[in-house]
C-alpha cells in the first residue's frame, strides 16, 4: 500500500525532495501546499514559486494560503486527506497544532543543517559563515516549536573550502530528497526510534538582513571568506560611490593553500605578497590573473569574482584592470 502524502515546500531547496516523492510508486503525494505567488522584477509580475511550478508540470493539485493558521478552507482539505504524513521542506510557515496532529505518521520536516545546530530560516548561510567545515541534513518529526522536533535521520557532508551557499544548497538539497525517501520508508515499517534534541546543545540560524552583507574591512581574511561566501551573493562594499558586490574571496594564508584547488594553490605559491600592512579595506597590490589584494584587519584577501551595479559577474582582475585600479585606493563597507 502505498504512502498518502501532503507536501509543504516553497524555493528550490525543496524541488528535489517533492520530485523524488513524485518519482516512487510507493509514495502518493495527494497535494502541495506553498506560499503565496510574490511580484518580481521591473514588471512586478506575479511568480509561483519553485515548488508550485514543479507540482504544476506534475499536476498536482496546489493549495496556496497566505497564513496557513488562518485559512479554514486549507484545514479541511488537509483533514479530509487522511494523510499518512506530512512533508515539509523550506516552506515558510510554521504548522499549528491542528496540522501537526492530522498525518497518522506525523509531520516529517527535512532540514538543512545536522540539528539542533542552527535551527531556523538560514541554517546553511550561517553555517558556511561561521566556518564550519561540516553541516548536512536531519529528517525530524515536527512538534510546535522551530526545529525543535525530535530527530529521525541524519547524513552529513562535508563543506569545501571554497563553496558557497549556493552550491552547498544544491548538494543538500540532493541528499535532503535521498534521506526523506529512506526516513518515510522507515517510518512506515516502524523501525526509526525518534531522538530528543539535546537544547544545550542548540544554536540559531535567523534570517538574514541586509546589515548581515554589508562587509566590514576591519574583519580577519578568514572571517571575510566565509562571510562572502555564507551570505553569496549578496556581499556588499562601497567603491567610487557604488555599491561593489564581492562574490568570491580567498584569504592569502599559505595555511589554507591546500584546501584550495591545486592550479589556485600552485598560483598563489608562486606569487610574492606585499609586506607592509596598510589601513584595512586598501588595495595593496593587483595580482595578474588573480585580482586585487586587499587588506584586512588582520591579513590579506584576495577578491576573486566581483560585481558593479548593472553589470554582469567579473573576475577580479578584469575589474582591476578595466578599471584601471591603483595601490592605495580603498573600499568601504
Amino acid at each position: 500500500m502505498s504512502l498518502k502524502l501532503v507536501f509543504f515546500g516553497t524555493p528550490d531547496f525543496a524541488v528535489p525532495t517533492l520530485r523524488a516523492l513524485l518519482n516512487r510508486a510507493e509514495m502518493e503525494v495527494t497535494a502541495v501546499v506553498t506560499q503565496p505567488d510574490r511580484r518580481r522584477g521591473r514588471g512586478a509580475r506575479l511568480i509561483p514559486s519553485p515548488v508550485k511550478q514543479a507540482a504544476v508540470e506534475a499536476q498536482i493539485p496546489v493549495w496556496q494560503p497566505p497564513r496557513l493558521r488562518k485559512c479554514s478552507q486549507t484545514l479541511t482539505q488537509l483533514a479530509e486527506i487522511q494523510a499518512d504524513a506530512f512533508v515539509v521542506v523550506a516552506y515558510g510557515q510554521l504548522l499549528p497544532p491542528a496540522v501537526l496532529t492530522l498525518p497518522r505518521l506525523g509531520c516529517v520536516n527535512v532540514h538543512g543543517s545536522l540539528l539542533p545546530h542552527y535551527r531556523g530560516a538560514a541554517p546553511i548561510q550561517w553555517s558556511l559563515c561561521r566556518g564550519d567545515r561540516e553541516t548536512g541534513i536531519t529528517t525530524m518529526l515536527m512538534d510546535e516549536g522551530m526545529d525543535t522536533g525530535a530527530m529521525l535521520l541524519k547524513a552529513p557532508l562535508a563543506v569545501p573550502f571554497l563553496a558557497n551557499a549556493e552550491e552547498v544548497a544544491e548538494t543538500l538539497a540532493q541528499i535532503g530528497a535521498d534521506l526523506l525517501i529512506k526516513t518515510l520508508i522507515e517510518l512506515k515499517e516502524g523501525i526509526l526510534s525518534p531522538e530528543p534534541q539535546d537544547e544545550g546543545q542548540a544554536t540559531y540560524a535567523p534570517l538574514l538582513k541586509k546589515e548581515d552583507f554589508a562587509l566590514s574591512w576591519s574583519r580577519s581574511a578568514l572571517d571575510l571568506h566565509h562571510q562572502i561566501r555564507g551570505f553569496y551573493p549578496h556581499c556588499f562594499s562601497q567603491w567610487q560611490g557604488q555599491t561593489l558586490k564581492i562574490l568570491s574571496a580567498v584569504p592569502l594564508e599559505p595555511d589554507y593553500y591546500s584546501l584550495l584547488p591545486p592550479d589556485l594553490s600552485a598560483a598563489l605559491e608562486a606569487v610574492t605578497l606585499p609586506q607592509t600592512v596598510a589601513e584595512p579595506g586598501t588595495l595593496v597590490a593587483g595580482l595578474k590573473s588573480l585580482g586585487p589584494v586587499i587588506q584586512t584587519g588582520a591579513g590579506l584577501l584576495l577578491l576573486r569574482e566581483v560585481q558593479l551595479p548593472g553589470k554582469r559577474p567579473q573576475s577580479g582582475w578584469d575589474w582591476v584592470n578595466g578599471r584601471r585600479l591603483q595601490v592605495g585606493e580603498r573600499l568601504f563597507s
